[in-house]
């Protein structure tokens, strides 16, 4: 073993608390990436695959009812590959033992059970018998909400008849990777399912013998959906088409893509700043390493050592002691990654789950983080290599305090003046441990402004703007005659109607599918807010839309947008935009609803009602809703929120305490390093105290009190850059399916600030307890 090699392994050892320190800085930031980028890649390989061997449709339509013929037109359309008709329908279930409202989504199996597309993979049981017209196969999560298997029953209601439903199977289909029930936010398995039923049996049920009201299709290689979606609209038009759409478009899939959209953004900003971190502390680190070994550089170089191997030793060190955090970022990003996508598996139903791990991310990381680590550590490096014998033997030149007597103008006691000196006297050092523990509170702040989104976007949602408890829905638009009727059930306190209207929004080239609801003017259960929580009156004519509808559509205030009705007589509107307003779910419209009868040329005929009730006649109200034939679902406001609480409470418990685990060791490792290389630089200084009769404590108090100005500094700056990281990150993540409300409560602020100081706190205690042992005699002997 050489020189050079021996010294290596013995600074290593002596340094062994630093590295461990900046080992778990520079791991939080690489297992954040390897985790981001490992459920990525697993996401979408698990993705594709399932789409693939199941073979989900490419573009899906809806129409009000077509002949099967119409369904070889369809297959005659250029770019065409392969066509399959379906029945599929919305209906109102009750399951034995469970009380509340549930809602299906009820979807055809061919006869033969040889679907063509949207293959459902049995997982347990069998496919329902085609002879048989109450056998029903169940998605998988819905059924283990409801403690349901094979032989249990449940029952639908089918055109106003119960029919009785025996569970023959579970099954997942590539169609409901993610299960969302319309106008919620995320899957609620206990109160919305898929029921796949024989084809037979449902269009008997609806009608639709030798019809289908639903149809999906997928392309040849290479052709556009937009260059098929034309032509098939024009085709089904006089069928009451509905609009075709690409699978970009539909909801399980545009679920999913936005999950792995939000990961591509933690994957670019969260490792950015830990690296950053570790890469000062390498520098202090170094820098202090050689500015210590002075003579001991030059007594190498003056035996014959070159510059380019003294500075091959350092950056031997560098990299050793990065080598730690890298290895433990990679097994731990990986760890993380499998518990991640284990998480999603609770969101997306996958039959199976792909572990994928690219090498070139990997390699990008390694690359990275060495880079770093190289570059924060290249200034000390380059001193170590220039340094001269001469002047390497040589004591270094003693800092200067000169030009801080006005320190003195404080009126502070001695030991309070020596840490202000200190830190005056080391600017720039004194910034970077501040950046460093500022980045903590960031992370953390970061960590809880999701936290208080969420329950800013359930009150500005769900208590401020929805103040109904019951929404109830119709399979076809209503006479106005039906507000009367529920107005006058016992129990009801309130009713307003609304209608949904499916609309294609075309301004200039750009063209979009969405929904226009109509409501009352001055709507009171279902009320439309700006971003200050104010009421919006809903104008005699014109559009009210959501500003993430108005900036996709490139259009403003005043100006007029074409508004393609997509069904009944299928009219197209030229309709102003009245106002836009800021909403967090969805990109909505809305319109006065005698407004939109008017443009329609009929009465107000609603397909929805919003009812405040007696909390005590719940149970005879939703009962006496939902033994309706007309009715297709009822919904309770609360349960949704519930609902929406728990899963949210299970998922942002597990994330926020990653941020706590990562933040409280960035933390420890900038004040432990901060500390430690205070030590070593004033231990003579600390020690001739100790000698004039300073205490254990006050001794102490000079080199802690330090650390403590450096956190108190960091508080606030870490306040201000963990509210525009919040801020700006929440914006990024935004979608068409929800806005993260830009909010940070004051309790956030605090939270941040107690995880930052127990940290601090416990890294003062490790420094402190090193400096309870010094040797005052072996201090003293130590050269200037």
């Amino acid at each position: 073993m050489t020189a050079l090699a021996t010294k290596l392994r013995r600074e290593l050892w002596q340094m062994r608390a630093q590295t461990l320190a900046i080992a778990l800085v520079t791991a939080s930031g690489i297992a954040v990436f390897v985790m981001a980028m490992g459920a990525l890649a697993s996401l979408e390989a698990t993705r594709t695959a399932f789409y693939e061997r199941y073979r989900f449709a490419e573009v899906f339509v809806s129409v009000r009812r077509a002949p099967e013929r119409v369904a070889e037109e369809v297959r005659r359309i250029p770019g065409v590959q392969t066509v399959e008709t379906r029945v599929v329908v919305a209906a109102d279930l009750d399951v034995p033992g469970f009380a509340e409202p549930v809602q299906g989504r009820l979807v055809s199996l061919p006869d033969d059970g040889a679907a063509a597309l949207n293959v459902p993979h049995l997982r347990s049981g069998r496919l329902p018998d085609p002879g048989r017209l109450d056998e029903v196969l169940l998605s998988e999560a819905f059924a283990e909400a409801q403690d349901l298997r094979p032989g249990d029953h449940l029952f639908a209601n089918l055109e106003g008849t119960r029919r009785r439903l025996e569970v023959a199977g579970t099954a997942l289909s590539p169609e409901y990777v993610s299960v969302i029930a319309p106008g919620a936010l995320i899957p609620d398995d206990q109160r919305y399912g898929i029921l796949w039923l024989p084809r037979t049996a449902l269009a008997a049920a609806f009608d639709l013998d030798g019809a289908f009201n639903d149809l999906t299709l997928t392309l040849l290689r290479g052709v556009e959906p937009q260059s098929v979606i034309d032509p098939l609209d024009r085709l089904l038009a006089p069928y009451g088409g509905q609009g075709a759409y690409p699978r970009a478009d539909q909801l399980s899939h545009f679920f999913l893509d936005e999950e792995i959209a939000q990961l591509r953004v933690i994957a670019g900003v969260l490792p950015v700043i830990f690296l950053a971190v570790a890469a000062f502390l390498l520098n202090t680190v170094i820098g202090r390493l050689v500015a210590m070994e002075r003579e001991a550089i030059g007594v190498l170089k003056a035996f014959g050592y070159t510059n380019a191997r003294i500075g091959w030793h350092y950056v031997q060190l560098v990299l050793l002691m990065t080598l730690p955090g890298l290895l433990l970022g990679l097994a731990g990003g990986v760890w993380l990654a499998r518990a991640l996508t284990g998480l999603y598996a609770q969101f997306f139903r996958f039959p199976f789950i792909q572990l994928v791990f690219e090498p070139a991310p990997m390699l990008l990381v390694v690359l990275v983080t060495t880079g770093a680590a190289l570059l924060g550590s290249a200034a000390a490096v380059r001193r170590a290599s220039r340094l001269t014998p001469a002047e390497a033997m040589r004591p270094p030149t003693p800092p200067s305090y000169r030009g801080l007597a006005w320190l003195a103008k404080a009126h502070l006691d001695q030991p309070s003046l020596m840490i202000l000196r200190h830190f005056v006297r080391f600017p720039l050092r004194a910034l970077l441990s501040v950046f460093g523990i500022a980045a903590s509170v960031a992370i953390l702040l970061t960590s809880q402004h999701f936290l208080d989104a969420v329950e800013e976007l359930i009150e500005h949602e769900f208590e401020l703007a929805r103040r109904y408890d019951l929404a109830v829905t119709f399979f076809e638009p209503r006479h106005a005659r039906a507000e009367a009727e529920l107005a006058s059930l016992p129990g009801v306190l309130a009713v307003e109607p609304a209608r949904q209207l499916a609309v294609r929004f075309t301004n200039g080239t750009i063209r979009e599918r969405g929904a226009v609801t109509g409501v009352l003017p001055e709507a009171g259960l279902e009320r439309i807010l700006d971003a200050e929580a104010r009421p919006v009156v809903v104008p005699e004519s014109g559009l009210i839309l959501s500003r993430a509808l108005a900036q996709k559509l490139r259009v403003g205030r005043g100006e007029v947008l074409t508004v393609e009705v997509m069904e009944g007589r299928r009219p197209t509107l030229e309709l102003h935009v009245a106002g836009v307003v800021e909403t967090y779910l969805g990109t909505a419209a809305f319109m006065d609803i005698d407004a939109m009868a008017r443009a329609l040329g009929e009465s107000r005929r609603p397909t929805e009602m919003r009812l405040m009730i007696d909390p005590a006649a719940e149970p005879s109200v939703i009962a006496d809703l939902r033994a309706r034939p007309a009715v297709a679902g009822v919904t309770r406001r609360q349960a949704a929120i519930d609902s929406f609480r728990e899963t949210m409470a299970e998922t942002m418990a597990i994330t926020v305490g990653f941020y706590v685990l990562f933040a409280s060791l960035c933390t420890i490792g900038v004040v432990y390093n901060a500390a430690r290389i205070s030590l070593s630089e004033r231990a003579r200084e600390l020690a001739s105290l100790r000698v004039l009769g300073f205490s254990r404590g006050e001794v102490g108090y000079i080199l802690l009190g330090e650390m403590l100005l450096l956190t108190l500094i960091a508080l606030p700056l870490g306040a201000l850059l963990g509210t525009g990281l919040a801020l700006s990150l929440g914006a990024s993540l935004e979608s068409e399916l929800f806005r993260i409300p830009p909010v940070i409560e004051p309790a956030s602020y605090v939270f941040a600030t107690a995880i930052v100081l127990v940290a601090a706190c416990l890294s003062a205690l490790v420094v402190g307890r090193r400096l309870w042992r010094m040797n005052i005699v072996d201090a003293l002997k130590t050269r200037e």
